[in-house]
């Protein structure tokens, strides 16, 4: 059994899903926003406050892309006024990890290289997450791994075979406790390209991790049928309001669909359970309510049983209604009463 402990809470088998409220730039430049949105988080029952870790100089440099596609959120925008927009100061850190941590959540981030690394360790995170953009650059995952932390890891923008290097090379440099997070990079994702079948599947390719869901969907819907198929992780963006715009804001759930999405993944883990067949004994009652043979007019001793007098009806006190055609022709041992279950010794 894969159980993984950061902090006081864990994740794996017989654990409710560990649901992460992402931050990201949200915050939209306030730090006042940013602890309202750790508030609102930890008020809908998420488990961690997930922040990012960067700078503008440490994302790009000035000049290097201007994303030109028209699908993109950010279409027309130059990349690294588009990062200087959305970073969070690295001094809103410990204000929002201590918030996070007075409310029961997990404070942590992403960070994106080795200054943002060195920097979350004199704050002592539990734990780190890799983005997708970055689950191939190996020196940043051997200097997170380094630090003995669990990992949990976005599967974006990856091949297998990127994949299973990104595992070796956390796993060779000290990282015991990894979860890999199926996620589609793009922003926001339609459900028609999550590809939550996944899921299983990368459970089963990598034996010795858990597994979850990064998720860019609009709505609860996927991360609720991920979890179904054996995400023990859920991501989401997460703002106060969507029409307050910001960066992710499009694709971010508000307090209301946060809270939702920690019931209803919560529900379907339970409702997953086990194999099981049979009447449980919570069942046990409404057997009751099965149909059985019943006696529907009187009948006298040595009186033939047939479809007049014989009916399967509700409840079940009499026997099965496999037994029906089997009673027909047979005669009756004593008076019977109309309204009576029949039973083997009225036979």
């Amino acid at each position: 059994m894969k159980i993984i402990q950061i902090a006081d809470k864990f994740i794996g088998e017989g654990h409710k899903p560990f649901i992460i409220a992402e931050m990201s730039g949200n915050h939209n430049q306030s730090l006042e926003r940013a602890l309202e949105i750790v508030e609102a988080a930890a008020a809908a029952g998420a488990d961690a406050l997930k922040l990012q870790t960067y700078t503008a100089e440490t994302m790009t440099m000035r000049g290097a892309l201007t994303i030109t596609d028209k699908d993109s959120l950010w279409e027309g925008q130059e990349l690294f006024q588009l990062y200087k927009k959305a970073y969070t100061p690295w001094e809103w850190h410990k204000p929002i990890f201590d918030r996070a941590r007075e409310l029961g959540m997990i404070g942590f981030s992403s960070p994106f290289d080795a200054t943002a690394v060195d920097f979350l360790e004199t704050l002592d995170v539990p734990v780190y997450k890799i983005a997708s953009f970055e689950n191939t650059d190996h020196p940043l995952l051997k200097k997170v791994a380094q630090t003995g932390k669990p990992v949990i890891m976005s599967t974006g923008v990856a091949t297998l075979a990127d994949i299973d290097e990104a595992v070796r090379v956390l796993r060779d440099n000290g990282c015991k406790d990894l979860v890999l997070l199926k996620c589609t990079s793009t922003y926001p994702a339609s459900a028609a390209t999550c590809n939550i079948a996944t899921i299983p599947h990368l459970a089963q390719i990598f034996d010795d991790v858990l597994v979850g869901l990064s998720d860019h969907t609009m709505g609860i819907g996927v991360p609720v049928g991920a979890v179904a198929l054996g995400a023990k992780v859920i991501e989401k963006h997460f703002t106060l309001s969507r029409a307050d715009g910001g960066v992710d804001s499009a694709f971010s759930l508000e307090p209301a669909e946060l809270k939702s999405l920690v019931i209803e993944t919560e529900r379907v883990f339970e409702a997953v359970g086990k194999v099981q067949y049979g009447i449980q004994k919570v069942e046990k009652n409404s057997k009751l309510f099965k149909r059985s043979v019943y006696v529907v007019k009187d009948i006298q001793p040595g009186e033939s049983f047939g479809p007049d007098n014989l009916r399967v009806i509700r409840p079940g006190k009499g026997l099965e209604p496999k037994y029906f055609e089997t009673m027909l022709g047979k005669k009756a041992t004593q008076t019977i009463k109309a309204g009576t279950p029949l039973t083997w010794e009225l036979v």
